[in-house]
Order: structure tokens, then C-alpha cells, then sequence
């Protein structure tokens, strides 16, 4: 390998540019650049110049390659990121979507075709065999394994407890992946959630399991399980109202007047 090493008059005085070009090998001819501090620290990329360096020097238009600053590179990374949508997300303001995370895949199948003229006997002509669902990785719920919520001081909240009814079906068998697919398929889905019926879905769930349905055991829902389920309703209401009255009872109290030595403040 033959090295090369000047002075970069782009950075602060003493920092030096080392150009590498390799002899031999498939890679032969290319080279490989460092940069090296005035106390002899090295650098092999950008990013790691940009964080040594911080604000002393502005490295936005800085080609690494050459050593030399390129406003114009600046400029075209401005366009490209004014005109980038997903850059959008990033300049600070929330990002409000709630959609799961869920691998977005291209349809694969032929998609509707429409002949737009003006002649009356136009029609639309479909695939009939198309299917109207979009394809889903299959186990795709395992990605929501260790995502937990929190209250308003950050303290992560206790899982719900599941029905003993309820059995998982598939690699991951946890109470916590139970709950978070069964969840999901509520968000999601307006479909009834019947959960796997089919047999050979347990014995093979990589083939035979339905993705239209959460990663749980068929079940069926009786009138005792709504009855018991009305009660802790009722419950949750009856908690509330009187957390509710509590509450108006202490502001009630808090703007009374006070009376000092038989005079109103």
C-alpha cells in the first residue's frame, strides 16, 4: 500500500489528510482516507470528524473524499431533503401516526384496470380473483415482544391478566405476545376474532395459519364470560364516579372561603 499524507487546509491548523491506495488484491487502485488530529487521534469517516469536531467547524459542505469544502454539495443535499417526505417527519414536529409495524409489501397480483373514454358502454374490468387483503408476513406480531406502555410519571404499567381460556399458537408462547396480537387484531381488523379454528394450524403454524386472525387457540365466548365481564364494568364505572365526586368534593373545598378572627378572606 502506498500512503500519502498533506496538510487539509479545510480544517483547523495541524489536521492532516492521509490517502491510502492499495496495490494488490481485487480492491487494486482504490484508495481509503483518514484524517488525523494535531494530537495524532485518526478518523475513518465523516461522522466521527463531525462529532470530535462539534460546533467549531461547520463540516455541512465538507466533502470527506477530497478534503475540500463543496458548497454545492450542501446545496443539492438542501433540495433533496426540502423535497424528501420522509424528512418531513424529522423537522421537529410529532409524528401522529398510529399505524402498527407492519412490513409494507407491494402487491404482487394484477391490480384493477380502468379504460376512461367517453363512450357509454366503458366498463371496469377486475380480477376476480384478486384478493382484496394485502399479503402480511406471517408471525409479523412477534416485532411488538417487549414494547410495554407507561403512565404520565413513566412508570410502565402491569400487563392485563388473559383468560385461562386463551392459548397462543406459535414459536413465541408468552402471555405478553398473546396479548399484544389479540389487541392488535382489534385495532386492526373489523372482522370476529375467532382465533385459529383450523387443526393443522397448531401442528404447522408456518402453513397453515390464518392471518386474518390473532396467534391464539380457537375460543368461544359463553354468557357467563359477558356477565362477568358486565360486572367488572359496572365496577370500573362505580370507581370512577366516586374518584370523580372525590375530586369535585377537594376543589369544592380548596376555593372556600377562609375565615380568620371572624373576618372573610
Amino acid at each position: 500500500m502506498e500512503k500519502k499524507r498533506t496538510d487539509c487546509p479545510a480544517l483547523p491548523p495541524g489536521w492532516k489528510k492521509e490517502e491510502v491506495i492499495r496495490k494488490s488484491g481485487l480492491s487494486a487502485g482504490k484508495s481509503d482516507v483518514y484524517y488525523y488530529s494535531p494530537s495524532g487521534k485518526k478518523f475513518r469517516s465523516k461522522p466521527q470528524l463531525s462529532r470530535y469536531l462539534g460546533n467549531t467547524v461547520d463540516l455541512g459542505c465538507f466533502d470527506f473524499r477530497t478534503g475540500k469544502m463543496m458548497p454545492g454539495k450542501l446545496q443539492k443535499n438542501k433540495q433533496r431533503l426540502r423535497h424528501d417526505p420522509l424528512s418531513l417527519a424529522k423537522g421537529g414536529k410529532p409524528d401522529l401516526n398510529t399505524a402498527l409495524p407492519i412490513r409494507q409489501t407491494a402487491s404482487i397480483f394484477k391490480q384493477p384496470v380502468t379504460k376512461v373514454t367517453n363512450h357509454p358502454g366503458n366498463k371496469v374490468k377486475t380480477d376476480p380473483q384478486r384478493g382484496t387483503d394485502q399479503p402480511t408476513q406471517v408471525f409479523w406480531e412477534r416485532r411488538l415482544k417487549g414494547l410495554r406502555s407507561s403512565d404520565a410519571t413513566e412508570e410502565v404499567l402491569r400487563n392485563m391478566d388473559l383468560p385461562k381460556g386463551l392459548q397462543s399458537v406459535g414459536p413465541d408462547s408468552s402471555d405478553e405476545t398473546l396479548l399484544s396480537t389479540i389487541a392488535s387484531a382489534l385495532h386492526m381488523s373489523s372482522a370476529p376474532i375467532t382465533g385459529q379454528t383450523s387443526v393443522a394450524a397448531e401442528k404447522n403454524p408456518a402453513i397453515w395459519l390464518n392471518t386474518s386472525q390473532p396467534l391464539c387457540k380457537a375460543f368461544t365466548i359463553t354468557d357467563e364470560h359477558i356477565r362477568e365481564q358486565e360486572l367488572k364494568v359496572c365496577q370500573a364505572r362505580r370507581s370512577l364516579e366516586e374518584a370523580l365526586m372525590a375530586d369535585g368534593f377537594a376543589r369544592a373545598a380548596e376555593n372556600a372561603p377562609v375565615v380568620l378572627e371572624g373576618k372573610t378572606a
